[in-house]
C-alpha cells in the first residue's frame, strides 16, 4: 500500500513517455516518407522535362515513352504523399501539379511543333510547383515537432505535479502505517522491558496489526506465567524459612546456654567453638529474616507501616547483635551517628537495611579491618554510610549487586554464603521509603554504600514536621 502511489506514479509516467515515443517515431517515419516523395517528385519532374526536351530536338518515339513514365513516377509520387498524414493543406498543390503534368503530356503528344514547345514552356512553373510541395512537407514536419516539444513539456510538467502529489501522500501513508506498528513496537517493547525487570503486576494488552496483537497475546501469557512462578517461589521462600527458624532459634538458645555457663563452665577452647556456633547461627537467623522480608515484600509490594523514631537507638540495636564477631575478629567499627535525627519510615525495614550492610561489611572485612558507619543530616535528608576495608567489589558485580539472588565472590574465610537478597533488599526497601542508595568510590578501600532518606524536620515549637520530597 505504501509503494502503490508510487507505482502509480511510475506506471503513469511510463505510459506518457511511450505515448511521446510512439508520436516522435510516427512523426520521424512521416517526415521521413514525406521527404522521400518529395526528393522523388523533384526527380521525376527534372526526368519529364529532360526526356521532353530530347524528344523536342531529337523526336524518337522512345524518348516519348520514357517521358510518360517520368509522368507515371510524378503521379504515383503525388498520391503517396496525398495518403500521408497531414498532407490536407498539400492537396491543392498537388492537384496543381497533377494538372499541369497532364497538360504538358497533352502537348507532348500533340503533332503541331507549337504545342511541343508550349508543353516545354510549362516545365519552369512545374518545378515551382514541386517545389512549393516540398517547402509545405518541410513545413509540416516543423509544426509536427513543436507540437511534439510543447506536448513534452507539458508531460514533464504533469510528471512533476504528479510527483509533488505523490511523495507528500506516501510520506503521510508512511506516517499513518508507521505509527500503526511503531505504537505496538512500542507497547511490546514496554512490556518486554517490565517483564525484564520483575514488573509484572501492569497486564500487557497490545493493539495494531494481527500479527503484534498474537505476540502481545502471547508476552501476556509470558507474564501470567512469571507471575505464578514468583508466587510460586514466595511460598515456598516463606515455608522453608518457617520450617527452618525453629531449628535454628534451638541451635542458638543451646549455644547462648553453652556460652553463659549454663550447663557447667566450658574450657576456653569449648566457649570459643560455642560462640562460633552462636555467630553462625545468628547470620543464618538474619539469613532467613531475609528471605522472609523478601517474600513477604514481593507478595504485597508497596505495604509500608511508617511511624516517626528517632534513628541512633535503631543503630545502637542493631550493632548490638554484631558485638561478638566484631570482638572476636577485632574488628574496629567507627561509628558517628548523631542524636536527634528522626524519621518518618518503616522500622522494621530500615532496621533490616542497616542490618544488611552492617552484615556485608562484617562479612567481607578482614580481621583486624575497620568498618565505619556513619549518618548525618544534609538538605533535609539523612545520609548514612556504611563502609568497610575489605576487597571491594569486583567490577563484573558492581552493575549487578542490587539484584535478587545474585551472588558475588565469596569472601576469604566466610562460613556461610549469602542468599544474594541482602543488597537487593536494601534497595527496595530504601526505594519504596522515597529514598536511594547507591555505591560510592574512592574514600575507602572496600566497599563504601551511601543511603539517603528523607528526614522529619520539626516545626516551630512542635516536635513533629513535614516530609520532605524525593532526591
Amino acid at each position: 500500500m505504501l509503494a502503490a502511489p508510487l507505482i502509480i506514479g511510475v506506471v503513469g509516467a511510463a505510459v506518457q513517455m511511450k505515448r511521446l515515443a510512439e508520436d516522435g517515431e510516427r512523426m520521424v517515419l512521416i517526415a521521413v516518407a514525406t521527404t522521400q516523395q518529395a526528393q522523388v517528385l523533384l526527380r521525376q519532374v527534372a526526368l519529364m522535362e529532360r526526356t521532353a526536351r530530347l524528344y523536342q530536338i531529337m523526336g524518337r518515339p522512345g524518348l516519348l515513352q520514357a517521358f510518360d513514365r517520368a509522368r507515371q513516377g510524378v503521379e504515383a509520387s503525388l498520391a503517396a504523399i496525398e495518403k500521408l498524414p497531414g498532407a490536407d493543406d498539400r492537396l491543392a498543390t498537388t492537384r496543381s501539379l497533377r494538372e499541369s503534368t497532364g497538360s504538358i503530356a497533352a502537348m507532348m503528344h500533340s503533332s503541331t511543333a507549337s504545342k511541343l514547345r508550349e508543353g516545354i514552356a510549362g516545365f519552369p512553373d512545374l518545378e515551382n510547383l514541386a517545389t512549393g510541395l516540398t517547402q509545405l512537407a518541410n513545413q509540416q514536419i516543423d509544426r509536427d515537432l513543436q507540437a511534439l516539444r510543447a506536448r513534452t513539456s507539458l508531460a514533464r510538467r504533469n510528471l512533476y505535479w504528479q510527483l509533488a502529489a505523490l511523495v507528500p501522500i506516501t510520506l503521510a501513508l508512511g506516517f499513518l502505517f508507521t505509527l500503526r506498528v511503531v505504537r505496538p513496537l512500542r507497547s511490546i517493547d514496554a512490556g518486554i522491558s517490565s517483564l525484564g525487570h520483575g514488573q509484572l503486576q501492569q497486564p500487557i494488552s497490545i493493539r495494531g496489526p494481527s500479527d503484534l496483537q498474537a505476540l502481545g497475546r502471547q508476552l501476556e501469557w509470558l507474564r501470567r506465567r512469571l507471575l505464578e512462578i514468583a508466587d510460586e517461589r514466595n511460598r515456598f521462600l516463606r515455608h522453608m524459612s518457617h520450617e527452618l527458624k525453629t531449628p535454628l532459634a534451638n541451635i542458638r538458645e543451646g549455644s547462648e546456654l553453652l556460652t553463659e555457663g549454663a550447663v557447667g563452665t566450658l574450657a576456653p577452647e569449648q566457649r570459643e567453638v560455642a560462640g562460633i556456633m552462636r555467630e553462625n547461627s545468628l547470620r543464618l537467623q538474619r539469613l532467613i529474616e531475609n528471605l522472609l522480608s523478601y517474600s513477604e515484600w514481593q507478595a504485597r509490594r508497596g505495604a509500608l507501616e511508617l511511624s516517626e523514631f528517632e534513628f541512633r537507638p535503631l543503630v545502637d540495636a542493631t550493632i548490638e547483635q554484631y558485638i561478638l564477631p566484631l570482638n572476636t575478629r577485632r574488628i574496629r567499627l567507627d561509628l558517628e551517628v548523631p542524636a536527634g535525627l528522626v524519621l518518618r519510615a518503616d522500622r522494621p525495614k530500615l532496621r533490616l537495611v542497616v542490618d544488611n550492610l552492617l552484615s556485608n561489611a562484617v562479612k567481607f572485612t578482614p580481621d583486624g579491618g575497620t568498618i565505619t558507619l556513619r549518618a548525618a543530616a544534609k538538605d533535609g535528608w539523612l545520609e548514612l554510610e556504611v563502609a568497610d576495608t575489605g576487597p571491594g567489589i569486583a567490577p563484573e558485580d558492581r552493575s549487578r549487586i542490587f539484584e535478587a539472588f545474585y551472588q558475588g565472590a565469596t569472601p576469604a574465610g566466610s562460613l556461610v554464603r549469602g542468599t544474594g537478597i541482602g543488597l537487593s533488599v536494601v534497595e527496595e526497601f530504601v526505594r519504596a521509603q522515597g529514598g536511594s542508595v547507591e555505591l560510592v568510590d574512592g574514600e575507602f578501600p572496600g566497599a563504601h554504600f551511601r543511603v539517603r532518606l528523607p528526614l522529619v524536620v520539626p516545626a516551630e515549637g512542635t516536635a513533629t514536621g513535614v516530609e520532605l520530597g524525593a532526591p
